[in-house]
């Protein structure tokens, strides 16, 4: 049975830091560009823009340790186990980031830009799921 995780991209952002990253996507989260590894760049096919899909990551600098946190790092709330918050914070860290595909590259150096990705800067992307619809505003959510 093969149980390998394989790194598909990484995420290019302007936020470096998990002190600067928003803790969602509507709270001034900025565009990004995920590179692709070029043995993907098939996969992309059928991949438009304008498009919703969800990018799992690697959350590789959260900490692995923790089972509770305060909700959105505020000690003034009472704890919650992990698995009912976003933290990052968990013991196996994978993302999910819902966003809207603004640009597809399939060339030799292949890469998605998309909006609104709360992920630091060298995230590692292990999987890219399009929703097959047209992206809908919070206000249609």
């Amino acid at each position: 049975m093969d149980m390998s995780l394989r790194i598909i991209g990484r995420v290019e952002s302007s936020v470096k830091s998990r002190a600067d990253a928003p803790k969602m996507e509507d709270e001034g989260a900025p565009q990004a560009v995920v590179r692709i590894d070029p043995a993907y760049r098939e996969a992309l096919l059928g991949m438009e823009p304008g498009k919703e899909a969800v990018l799992l990551t690697w959350l590789h600098q959260s900490d692995r340790s923790y089972l509770q946190v305060h909700p959105r790092g505020d000690k003034t709330r009472e704890k919650r186990g992990v698995f009912a918050t976003r933290s990052p914070d968990r013991p196996n860290p994978i993302g999910l980031h819902r966003v809207r595909l603004l640009a597809v590259d399939d060339g030799p150096e292949p890469s998605i830009t998309v909006d609104r990705l709360e992920a630091l800067d060298g995230t590692p992307v292990i999987d890219i799921k399009a929703i097959g619809r047209t992206y809908r505003s919070d206000e249609e959510r």
